[in-house]
């Protein structure tokens, strides 16, 4: 029994240029995975039919039983993100053939294929989630035979098998759901012999997942532009060295509140991000840069950009558990400012945190915990007063049917004043019922459970605009849906 005619032969050019030194290892360690699918092998009618003509038969008809379950289990070691080899065994299960003949008689045949394997494994991503692959390599297949034969057919030996090595090739799909975890789309050739002195090619379509265990990640290095060797002269200049340069691979900016050093909550998230960053690359290092608008005198904007970024140093190291050498902290005041002064977001724009990292080669795989989302309602109030007007339902409707959408996540309700009130204490009241108000709304005329809901006032304590104008007291006056999702 033949199988199929033989196959073209599998380049493997680019796989030695995928495993060159250019290639990145960032994304080294062993892999486990297994595949399942269906096994197609080409019968070869023709020659069995002629076989039976020759015999003196005058006629025959021939059913075929060419597909079949087929799966692999597999291991590998990937090198980097480009290369890797992988071994495994597969079962490409039983096909056969049922032929009939005149005068009455039947002939059938099956063939059992099941072996083991060695691919070098070329790999080319297409984006941070999905790539491509192709493979080469061989197989070592064990080819059970069995064939029956009724009426005035003659069978050959019913039973036999051969081993024998051959090459494979195939070439698929990945989709990572996880950085570990990965879904596989496959189609795989393997040539192999039968047990009568045939070879030919099976083919595997499959379906598969594939789990990583990475390595741990290099360190990061500095990059040094390379520079001539200085050439003596009758002047005799001296020698410069080369020069140094220092790449930064994240830029983080947050901005303050008026006259304020603490961390907003929805902030916090932003600096989750960075303390992931440094815990993920030990080697790497981090200056935190404090700045403010030009309001007030140069010395106190010094000192109150320290106090921010001194904040935010010690935020970092102690929720990250961060050695102190490696996060840095220093207050610019207002000698940098990115934006205009004298206008009320370009002076919010400079009351900011930079975040300077120091370079790491590879920063795939860093993954940090869902970022809140702040949901900033600009809701005008009456002054003095908590009232919620109805025409802010629509905006609180969204809220509601994002929540109702995503039933684990919970809300924090906060409220803010400007400074038109007589006392602190009245400014912290009025705030904390404008916050209640929303959320008896969001309770009461949208069904969101109590439970998933907080209010908090904050009075007068974190203005985001300067109360001199009409405009900036509005923009105080503000309630802020902090949407926290379970971690």
């Amino acid at each position: 029994m033949k199988l199929s005619k033989a196959s073209k032969t599998l380049c493997l050019s680019t796989l030695a240029v995928l495993a060159s030194p250019l290639a990145a290892a960032g994304d080294s360690g062993f892999y486990l995975g297994g595949n399942v699918g269906q096994s197609r092998a080409k019968i070869d009618d023709d020659r069995i039919r002629s076989s039976l003509l020759a015999a003196g038969f005058t006629k025959a008809s021939i059913a075929d039983n060419d597909r079949t379950l087929g799966y692999k289990l597999f291991g590998g070691y990937q090198f980097n993100r480009y290369f890797a080899v992988e071994g495994g065994a597969f079962d490409l299960g039983k096909s056969g053939f049922v032929a009939t003949t005149t005068p009455p008689g039947t002939l059938s045949g099956d063939i059992r294929l099941k072996g083991l394997n060695l691919d070098l494994v070329g790999i080319l991503p297409i984006t941070e989630k999905f790539s491509a692959f192709g493979r080469g390599g061989v197989n070592y297949a064990e080819a059970r035979d069995s064939f029956r034969s009724s009426g005035s057919v003659a069978a050959p030996p019913p039973n036999r098998s051969k081993r024998a090595a051959n090459y494979k090739f195939g070439f698929g799909l990945q989709y990572d759901i996880t950085k570990a975890l990965g879904l596989r789309a496959e189609a795989e050739r393997y040539r192999v012999d039968d047990a009568v002195g045939n070879n030919g090619d099976v083919d595997l379509l499959s379906l598969g997942l594939v789990y990583r265990f990475f390595g741990r990640a290099p360190a990061a290095v500095e990059h040094v532009d390379s520079a001539p060797e200085p050439v003596a002269t009758a002047a005799a200049a001296p020698a410069v060295a080369p020069a140094r340069t220092q790449e930064y691979c994240s830029i983080l900016d947050i901005q303050f509140e008026i006259n304020q050093d603490d961390i907003q909550r929805q902030e916090k998230e932003k600096l989750g991000v960075v303390g992931t960053f440094l815990n993920k690359y030990p080697a790497t290092t981090a200056v935190i840069e404090g700045h403010t608008d030009n309001v007030g005198s140069a010395e106190d904007n010094r000192q109150l950009s320290q106090r921010r970024a001194d904040s935010v140093a010690g935020y970092l190291r102690e929720s990250f558990h961060l050695a102190p050498s490696r996060v840095t902290a220093v207050g610019y005041g207002d000698t940098r400012p990115v934006a205009d002064n004298s206008t009320e977001e370009g002076k919010r724009m400079n009351r900011r945190i930079n975040a300077v990292i120091a370079c790491a080669t590879d920063i795939e795989g860093l993954t940090v915990l869902p970022a809140r989302m702040t949901v900033a309602l600009e809701m005008e109030f009456d002054r003095n007063k908590a009232d919620v007007r109805p025409q802010y339902r629509d905006q609180l409707g969204k809220v509601a049917a994002f929540m109702k959408t995503n039933p684990a996540v919970t809300a924090t309700v906060e409220g803010h004043t400007a400074n038109l009130q007589a006392t602190e204490a009245l400014a912290m009241e009025i705030s904390r019922q404008r916050a209640q108000n929303v959320v008896k709304v969001l309770v009461d005329d949208f069904g969101i459970a109590p439970s998933r809901l907080s209010a908090v006032g904050f009075g007068e304590t974190r203005r985001v605009a300067y109360n001199s104008s009409a405009e900036g007291q509005q923009e105080n006056r503000r309630v802020n849906i902090i949407i926290n999702y379970a971690h």
